[in-house]
């Protein structure tokens, strides 16, 4: 029976610049914010081996602004990277921050802003009342991966290594103020980490369609990046160098992340973190491992939704209607992609429980269709365990 459509809010105030060379206009957009000392947080060693962020930075201390560089240590965000990035935004007293790298880098920024403003540490903030003030100084987001999204949204995931686990905050207040997107930052991504992220960029972009808080406006960004990330995520995989496939990779990881942020992540998510928080392994990484068998149960709730995936995704109907087309879908890009399994990285069955428990206790798997047993979510993990190669195996 058809229903209206339920009341909802948007409010997503961040300033998307998109499009080849963008990065090359850092300056004009800083001055356009009347600010003059710049601290630059970027990836360690990111110059080594990304020429389009050493063009970007050049063009940057060619004009004149006051520019100082912090490099934030490689591998996920950790309370203790956070506390040294906020250390050294206090000591720049700059006027405005710009992030470059992937989402770990982006992330690290906000927390950081946030802590500095504050004057705290971030674990005296996880263990406060939490207040997300409206940021005194800006922030502009420049991504070098397709993926994360975080360029857009409001959140950001920071590991607490002593008590395996990752812990997420978000709020309007820790969007960046600009997200600058240059696909040509992209192009040095290696394989491996192009699958990663753009596993994850498209699991946000299905997860905001399952969610139960999605909204239309969601629903439409989110089956663009599908289809972008859907139609190019391979082709960018097997060829860096391919420039249109990069193109759409980078536009599909700033739709989901908008997605994401209109609506939210589920329990992909929560599984994938608990993954991480147990292991230290990349985000995109531990989202890839469960998302396929995630998927599997939602549709039993949602195959509508899911068959609307499946729409996006180019798979042809076969008449089942029950959103098993997006599903398999996704093993086969997870068969191109050359995707690892769970067991790559050495969990065994006696480490099932605790990353249940770890599932359990994350807020994105409240935010799934329907909600989630134990039973369910260590199933989950279960049948990622059971699988040795995502290669299927010849008949005999």
């Amino acid at each position: 029976m058809s229903q209206t459509i339920p009341a909802f809010n948007n409010h997503l105030p961040v300033r998307v610049h998109f499009g080849e060379a963008g990065a090359l206009r850092l300056a004009e957009i800083i001055r356009d914010l009347g600010a003059t000392r710049v601290l630059v947080l970027l990836d360690e060693g990111i110059e080594d081996h990304n020429p389009a962020v050493v063009d970007a930075l050049s063009a940057l201390e060619r004009s004149g602004l006051d520019v100082t560089r912090v490099a934030k240590p490689a591998g996920e965000p950790t309370i203790a990277m956070v506390d040294a990035a906020t250390d050294r935004m206090r000591e720049a007293r700059a006027d405005v921050f710009v992030a470059i790298g992937g989402g770990s880098v982006i992330d690290t920024a906000k927390a950081a802003r946030l802590c500095g403003q504050l004057g705290c540490t971030f674990g005296e903030f996880l263990d406060s009342e939490r207040r997300y003030p409206e940021a005194v100084v800006p922030l502009i987001a420049v991504p070098t991966t397709a993926g994360t999204g975080s360029e857009v949204s409001g959140g950001a995931v920071v590991s607490d290594p002593g008590n395996d686990r990752k812990a997420g905050i978000a709020h309007p207040h820790l969007r960046a103020q600009y997200a600058v997107i240059d696909p040509r930052l992209t192009w040095s991504m290696p394989g491996t980490m192009t699958a990663n992220t753009g596993i994850d960029a498209l699991a946000q972009a299905i997860a905001a369609i399952v969610a139960k808080v999605r909204t239309p406006i969601g629903d439409a960004i989110a089956l663009e990046a599908v289809r972008l990330m859907g139609e190019s995520l391979a082709a960018a995989h097997r060829d860096g160098d391919d420039h249109v496939a990069r193109s759409k990779t980078a536009c599909a990881s700033m739709m989901a992340g908008l997605a994401m942020n209109i609506s939210d992540c589920t329990a992909e998510h929560s599984l994938g973190q608990a993954i991480g928080g147990l292991t230290g392994a990349a985000h995109g990484l531990t989202i890839g491992l469960v998302l396929a068998e995630t998927l599997d149960r939602e549709r039993r709730f949602v195959p509508e939704r899911l068959e609307r995936v499946a729409d996006a995704l180019g798979v042809p109907e076969d008449g089942t209607g029950d959103g098993s087309r997006a599903v398999m879908a996704i093993r086969d890009l997870l068969v191109e992609l050359d995707f690892p399994v769970l067991s790559d990285l050495g969990i065994t069955e006696d480490d099932l429980d605790r990353l249940t428990d770890l599932a359990l206790e994350d807020h994105f798997l409240t935010m799934s269709p329907s909600p989630w047993s134990r039973e369910e979510v260590r199933g989950v993990f279960e049948r990622a365990l059971e699988l040795r190669s995502r290669q299927p195996v010849p008949a005999t």
